[in-house]
């Protein structure tokens, strides 16, 4: 697939792979990981610095009216550093969500405060009874002399205790697994009947379970437009999707990388342990899938922003399959080729595939893509 960054979206690029360069070496990430909160406050007030907390938010609302597709070179980059910081959980979900399904009042109070990076938002919509399953909501709303109240439980919610607004999916009427009956609210973070269990992912990023328990929420639109409501979602789900298969190829690239140098370095019985052709062949099989896999990328990002074309759901889910397997199988290639140091916690190579193993978790892995696609046809 052609496809070639205009001049800002280069210089954007180039901005941020400088800062994550001095800032995000492998061991300064490691030592953010090891902090309370897992993610850096002064990386994140950097990147709201370069403009990426507004660029994907409405230009009304303090933003710059980005896609997808402008997300695309921000979102590898993150990737490459094996970024902890909240844009996922906050911008492109939080923020997507925000601006599909808010009201106007909503949005005008809201939206400046999470472009400029103050207010985080956190994306609550998956529930440990419907794994992969896309619209299984058990939590239900309901009104109480005038005010919502949600009860219910959320798992791993990315970024859940650095959010001070959480994005919640609901029901108002109809059956776990239904399109109809759903509605998405704001909750407070710190509201009374909000208890947030905090965990690690398997990469190290920061989550959380929350339950809900007659927690005062906040209606994002009318919660009985129950059309606007699944479009939203639908929206954001779109959103993350191509949002994560972008972080993936940069995951892919750094082990590809990785690998690439230690091939060039390592010396076993006074040579280059790259001059041995079988693994010269290996790692030109890993860049075959890197270059497949960032295609699907472009791919997945066209598709996210232009939801309602022929095939464009068809094209995440095909997007997101290929790259959960060829992400994997790279990284596992990476590893195997740096010997038993690549499975060491004090080398990168390893915690790249733990980043593409949770990547492949979010919004549907490899099996639940194929489901998609064959009921697609």
């Amino acid at each position: 697939m052609n496809f070639e960054l205009n001049e800002e979206q280069q210089a954007l690029q180039g901005s941020l792979a400088r800062l994550l360069g001095d800032v995000y070496g492998f061991e300064q990430r490691r030592a953010i990981a090891a902090t309370p909160a897992g993610w850096s406050q002064p990386v994140w007030r950097q990147l709201g610095e370069l403009g990426l907390t507004a660029l994907p938010l409405p230009q009304a609302h303090g933003g710059f009216g980005g896609g997808a597709v402008d997300l695309l070179p921000v979102m590898q980059e993150l990737g490459r550093a094996l970024s902890l910081e909240p844009f996922l959980a906050s911008i492109v979900l939080g923020g997507t969500a925000l601006r599909l399904a808010g009201n106007d009042a909503v949005q005008a109070q809201l939206l400046p405060d999470v472009a400029s990076g103050e207010v985080r938002l956190a994306w609550a919509h998956d529930e440990a009874g419907g794994h992969q399953a896309a619209l299984w909501v058990e939590t239900t709303a309901r009104q109480d002399g005038g005010q919502w109240r949600l009860d219910g439980a959320k798992c791993n919610v990315l970024h859940a205790t650095a959010a001070h607004r959480f994005v919640v999916s609901a029901r108002t009427a109809g059956a776990p697994g239904d399109a109809n009956g759903l509605a998405l609210f704001l909750v407070d973070a710190s509201a009374q009947g909000v208890d947030c269990r905090p965990h690690r992912m398997v990469d190290d990023t920061p989550g959380g379970e929350l339950h809900f328990s007659a927690a005062a929420a906040l209606p994002l639109g009318d919660p009985r437009d129950g059309a606007t409501a699944l479009k939203a979602i639908e929206g954001t789900l779109a959103a993350g999707t191509a949002a994560v298969c972008a972080d993936a190829v940069g995951a892919m690239e750094s082990a590809y990388r990785l690998a690439i140098d230690y091939l060039n370095t390592r010396k076993q019985f006074g040579r280059l342990i790259g001059e041995n052709q079988a693994l010269r062949h290996r790692a030109a099989e890993m860049l075959v899938s890197l270059e497949m896999c960032r295609s699907m990328a472009i791919a997945a990002a066209i598709a996210a922003d232009g939801l309602d074309a022929h095939d464009a759901r068809a094209d995440l889910a095909r997007a997101k399959l290929m790259i959960g397997r060829h992400g994997r199988s790279l990284c596992h290639a990476a590893i195997q080729l740096h010997g038993g140091i690549g499975m060491t916690e004090e080398y990168a190579v390893g915690h790249c595939l733990r980043r593409l193993t949770l990547i492949d978790q979010l919004f549907g892995d490899v099996e639940a893509q194929a489901t998609r696609l064959a009921e697609m046809q």
